[in-house]
């Protein structure tokens, strides 16, 4: 259990997922709900939980229905490692275990340093690499990459292994920071993944 801090400290009644989602809907109308500038009460944990592969769940069940996912995902808000689902008057922690989104295509426009990277999401969301979404890759401690792109606020997205194959297929070396790295151009900025010495043989 996360600790409250700030006007969550006295938690109140803890919502369904059912009326989270009654509120995001209603929310939703305008746009991109603008979930940033909500500063609601805390009101505890939901068992609502995202696996790495993008799926839902609720009370440990998957949420089958993509309509229901896409609302629930309007309202994510990061707030320092911890996630939540927040509307303007309830704001509900959740279990991300890796990123909240998945990438699951791109398309590439143009060539060279002024390609353009459009990615989309599981969800829906697109978004243009560049220095607005930049693209970063993490390494466990055996060096298996996890790629990743920042979708919107500072939410990002687990790129998808077949999509990355795809992008270490169009990457190439540049120097960056006075060394040769490979990685990839979009939007005339070049995002580093790996040194060029470190690459396999």
């Amino acid at each position: 259990m996360r600790m409250a801090k700030g006007t969550d400290a006295q938690k109140l009644e803890l919502p369904s997922a059912e009326s989270i989602a009654a509120s995001a809907q209603e929310v939703a109308k305008g746009g991109m709900p603008p979930v940033e500038k909500w500063n609601p009460p805390f009101c505890g944990d939901l068992d609502m939980r995202i696996a790495r592969d993008g799926t839902w769940f609720y009370l440990g069940t998957p949420i089958g229905r993509a309509g229901l996912v896409k609302l629930f995902s309007s309202i994510i808000r990061k707030d320092g490692d911890d996630y939540f689902l927040v509307t303007p008057v309830e704001k509900v922690g959740i279990t991300v275990d890796d990123a909240p989104f998945v990438a699951v295509d791109f398309n590439v426009a143009g060539e060279g340093k002024t390609q353009k990277l459009r990615f989309e999401t599981h969800v829906g969301d697109y978004c243009i690499a560049g220095p607005e979404h930049p693209i970063r890759v993490a390494y466990d401690d055996s060096g298996e990459p996890s790629p990743y792109v920042l979708v919107r606020r500072n939410l990002e997205a687990l790129i998808d292994r077949k999509s990355f194959y795809r992008l270490v297929d169009i990457g190439t070396h540049e120097t960056h920071e006075e060394e040769s790295w490979f990685g990839l151009w979009s939007s005339e900025t070049f995002f580093p993944i790996i040194k060029s010495a470190d690459l396999p043989a």
